[in-house]
């Protein structure tokens, strides 16, 4: 009701407010993203005064609408069909591979008012990698996004907490005490092996088809587990099976590349990942606390993974309770998947080649028989130590070409969190700085003119002779941030793909169908469809 002095309602009270509260917020909007705007394109004239150049941005969006339009249309004009390609970056990347085509190997561009600089340029990525500066970290909005997934663990921190962080795992992955692995490898490989000549018995006794990647990541996590949580896959599977999910939840959410946005709700993929999130924590918290009770009870000089981060973050003077916690907690999320996802679909990669090509079967197969023995008992292959694994070229030589053709991460990121020097370029603070790595390892100026070809025979040589600049060729990074688990992986792939090939001879399945996809790393969307059959 009105008085007559014309008093508004209680309703229309609030819907004046409303009103109001509504034009402040649009007006405080506008002003922010003024100021963002001003800010970025502050960045892009210092880059254009360097001579680099790229597509011109949108007020709002950036390149984001372009970057669209051009994924749009290749997926209009492409077609899958049965013949595997390796050239997959102009189908999952196309705006940079048209971009770099257009503006070379050194290019800027935005998402909404986030700037970015592309670098495929070989001497500068060495430079930005072997920096040890602290003011170039992981891009914030990037390991914002991915914080449900690797907390604040090694793989997203930056700084001093990363410092520290790598201080206290990188001895653990040392070569020496991968030695000491081998062991607990092997008995997890054996089990997948058996599994398979089961398929085949099921299957008719000759030959059977098999889906190695769901396999693979089986093992690799029993391997994971085993080596550097003393426990096993099938106690930790809830863990890797909610990462896992985990995972493709946010790769659905394009958290590369996506505009800047409020979040005022909640959306319901959003309440998943906090709820797996929260899930997996608690999981992985409950392993420790058994661990711990294990380790009171038992007295031993030899120490796994998790004893090392829990003394590590138990006995920093700078941690409390809860932060120690939350340390231990982020960093086994991060070990439990880049210690396992990314190994075992490199493992699915290599058996997809191999099955194209079976003349390096034969290679492989003619090294095990010349420096490994054999179980007589079960035909169990008996690989004696690293330094005979180190010995065998033709595996080592499959693998590298592997990672160079389907390397698991995709990009090296890095942001500016101040003012940064790059070669003769001094990049402004805040801008994020990318390369492409399959595009580096597909250069057919660095590689010659059959860089998309599997050819492994490049590395005979080693990697300094498989190419014109080797600082071109980083499947596990380089330099301050080259992956920790590197000895690691290499000594598992080596293990199981010469096990695999001992046992057993492989082609494609007419079931396959070649699809990489970005799921954080490269992997085969379809998975891996194989025909195996007893040697």
């Amino acid at each position: 009701m009105m008085n007559n002095f014309g008093v508004f309602s209680d309703l229309q009270i609030l819907i004046l407010v409303s009103i109001l509260w509504c034009g402040v917020i649009s007006i405080i909007f506008k002003f922010c993203k003024k100021n963002m705007w001003v800010k970025s394109e502050i960045q892009r004239r210092k880059l254009r005064s360097y001579g680099i150049n790229g597509p011109s941005p949108s007020y709002f969006l950036g390149n984001v609408p372009e970057m669209q339009r051009i994924q749009s249309m290749v997926a209009k004009t492409s077609s899958h069909d049965e013949i595997v390609g390796h050239d997959y970056t102009c189908i999952l990347f196309p705006y940079f591979e048209q971009w770099r085509n257009q503006y070379g190997r050194m290019y800027t561009y935005s998402t909404g008012n986030r700037q970015h600089l592309y670098v495929n340029d070989p001497e500068l990525v060495r430079e930005m990698s072997q920096s040890m500066t602290l003011h170039l970290g992981k891009p914030t909005y990037v390991t914002k996004a991915l914080a449900p997934m690797l907390g604040n663990g090694i793989l997203r921190s930056n700084g001093t907490l990363w410092a520290q962080q790598r201080k206290i795992i990188a001895a653990q992955f040392f070569m020496d005490k991968v030695k000491s692995m081998m062991g607990l490898m092997k008995e997890s490989a054996q089990e997948m092996l058996g599994k398979w000549e089961a398929c085949i018995e099921a299957q008719g006794g000759s030959i059977a088809e098999v889906r190695v990647d769901e396999d693979l990541r089986a093992t690799s996590g029993d391997m994971i587990s085993r080596a550097c949580f003393g426990t096993s896959y099938s106690k930790g599977k809830m863990v890797f099976l909610k990462l896992r999910t985990l995972q493709k939840l946010l790769s659905q959410q394009n958290f590369l590349f996506k505009v800047p946005t409020i979040r005022f709700l909640n959306t319901k993929v959003q309440k998943e990942v906090n709820s797996l999130e929260k899930e997996i924590e608690s999981l992985i918290w409950e392993a420790v606390q058994e661990r711990v009770q294990e380790c009171s009870k038992r007295c031993s000089s030899e120490k796994d993974l998790m004893q090392w981060i829990l003394e590590g973050a138990m006995d920093d003077p700078d941690l409390d309770k809860g932060s120690s916690k939350q340390l231990i907690v982020d960093n086994c999320k991060n070990i439990y998947f880049a210690g396992h996802e990314s190994t075992a679909v490199a493992a699915s990669w290599c058996l997809m080649l191999l099955a194209l090509h079976p003349e390096w079967q034969h290679n492989i197969r003619d090294e095990v028989n010349q420096f490994c023995g054999v179980n007589n008992d079960d035909r169990h292959l008996l690989v004696p130590d690293v330094e005979t694994l180190l010995k065998m070229k033709s595996v080592t030589m499959v693998i590298q070409e592997t990672l160079r053709l389907y390397p698991p991460a995709a990009f090296i990121s890095r942001e500016a969190l101040e003012e940064f020097q790059m070669g003769d370029i001094v990049v402004p603070k805040g801008v994020c700085i990318w390369t492409l790595i399959p595009t580096l390892h597909r250069d057919q100026e660095i590689w010659g003119p059959d860089a998309n070809e599997f050819k492994p025979q490049r590395f005979a040589n080693g990697v300094s002779n498989a190419c014109k600049v080797p600082q071109a060729y980083l499947p596990f990074g380089l330099g301050a941030r080259l992956c920790l688990g590197k000895n690691f992986a290499m000594v598992q792939l080596k293990l199981l793909l010469c096990n695999i090939v001992y046992r057993f001879s492989f082609t494609l399945s007419p079931n396959y169908r070649h699809l990489p996809a970005y799921r954080m790393i490269v992997e085969p969307k379809h998975g891996v469809h194989i025909l195996i059959k007893r040697i």
